[in-house]
């Protein structure tokens, strides 16, 4: 059983992946079912055999982003320097579970840690350049920011009230006057100038991978839409320290209110995060935000 996150999430286990693979892809019910860790807060995932990975929506409200990758990835996956997940089969609901699922390819490479990558720098210019990939695919008929990936990619002040009461109940738990001082300089900056683009929405070490040091793929593509690019440049605080969040800002060439907006982003969402998960049911997540926060508050503009 996957540990529960969500009040309005379903209980999957192994029994219920191999029971939906007997009834519905009986051909692959005689291979492995494992847990991936670290587990997701929006899907379960579960490795099949050594080649494929069975990803299930947790509720109802992911079932949209699941439907999505779907229908976008073989089209994006053309056109990036690095594999994507490749949906192999679509599951439908069955077996005490109520919603679509999917069996994808399974990616080598391992979480991009910090001791995983060889060279800071050089994985910086790596994510960099699958940005820019992402950026240039053809976005005219793609989804705009909606409830489909949490708003990631909408505008910044869409999240005012959000973050603000994010602040409001975190307390002393964090440095309240300067987490409201960096928003105020995200939100003065405005909004995006430049044509929306393709953003993937959910960059950070869990959905990179490497393999000898070195971006090996890029996986869950539930938040993608088509946006404001700096929802995608809060990698810069979530993964690398200054010494390298240089090399990846200057790789991109993004500009002063591009950066400060980015910042803001990764800001609310750390404070998303730790006002509502806790270190019991999502320390992995929970850790990273406190890292990502400090890295915010720290960093210059």
């Amino acid at each position: 059983m996957s540990l529960k996150m969500h009040q309005d999430e379903i209980e999957i286990s192994g029994a219920m992946v191999r029971q939906l693979l007997a009834a519905q892809f009986p051909q692959w019910a005689s291979l492995s079912v494992e847990p991936v860790l670290p587990l997701g807060t929006d899907n379960v995932l579960y490795r099949l055999g050594n080649e494929m990975v069975v990803r299930l929506p947790r509720r109802q409200r992911t079932v949209e982003t699941l439907l999505k990758e779907r229908l976008w990835l073989p089209t994006l996956a053309r056109e990036l320097p690095v594999p994507v997940p490749t949906p192999i089969v679509e599951g439908e609901p069955g077996e005490g579970y109520p919603f679509p699922w999917s069996v994808y390819s399974w990616l080598r490479g391992e979480n991009a840690t910090i001791n995983g990558i060889h060279n800071l720098n050089q994985f910086a210019n790596d994510l960099a350049d699958f940005i820019t990939a992402l950026q240039k695919v053809d976005s005219s008929a793609g989804p705009a920011p909606g409830e489909h990936n949490f708003f990631r990619g909408a505008p910044l002040k869409s999240r005012d009230e959000m973050t603000r009461a994010a602040i409001e109940r975190l307390g002393d738990q964090i440095d309240r006057a300067a987490v409201s001082a960096v928003w105020e300089t995200a939100l003065a900056v405005g909004e995006n100038e430049h044509s929306p683009v393709w953003i993937h929405g959910d960059l950070d070490f869990r959905n990179l991978l490497v393999e000898l040091g070195r971006l090996s793929a890029v996986i869950d593509f539930g938040c993608l839409a088509v946006g404001d690019p700096a929802c995608d440049f809060m990698v810069a605080w979530k993964l690398f320290r200054s010494d390298s969040r240089d090399p990846f800002r200057t790789r991109l060439a993004i500009d002063d209110r591009t950066w400060s907006r980015s910042r803001g982003w990764v800001l609310s969402q750390a404070l998303m995060i730790l006002s509502y998960y806790d270190l019991e049911n999502n320390p992995t997540l929970v850790l990273e935000a406190e890292q990502w926060l400090k890295e915010a508050l720290t960093d210059t503009l």
